[in-house]
């Protein structure tokens, strides 16, 4: 039987730190909104992919005590769009750092996914959390 991995590792692949949850909130309003697609509105996936960003940069800065003042530089390692978001959809947003320096991430609706993927961090990109 294979020693266990030491205190604060994970075997790679594996979730290093608990998932961690947000609210996602897009304001109807928002500009996004208005070019994609007039009289049919659908939230861009690269305004999803921001928000999975953004959620990650505020989760290192608070393990690091200090205030997110940039996004980590990643890279994409897959991300997907699963269901259209319109001008109202109350979103979730989660992710989880694993052992291999990848954020995997989830924002949702309460029913369903409406996107996931992984990102890796890059070197010197955000402490790792």
């Amino acid at each position: 039987m294979a020693d266990a991995p030491p205190t604060g590792h994970a075997p790679p692949g594996r979730p290093l730190h608990a998932a961690r949850s947000s609210p996602l909130v897009v304001p109807a309003d928002h500009p996004a909104y208005a070019g994609h697609f007039p009289g049919n509105p659908v939230l861009p996936g690269v305004v999803l992919l921001d928000a999975a960003v953004s959620a990650i940069a505020a989760a290192d800065a608070s393990a690091a005590g200090t205030q997110p003042n940039s996004f980590p530089a990643c890279e994409i390692v897959s991300a997907k769009c699963h269901e259209v978001v319109r001008p109202g959809d109350e979103l979730s947003r989660e992710h989880e750092t694993r052992a291999n320096n990848t954020v995997r991430f989830t924002i949702r609706t309460a029913q369903q996914p409406v996107a996931s993927g992984i990102l890796k961090r890059l070197p010197g990109g955000s402490p790792s959390e």
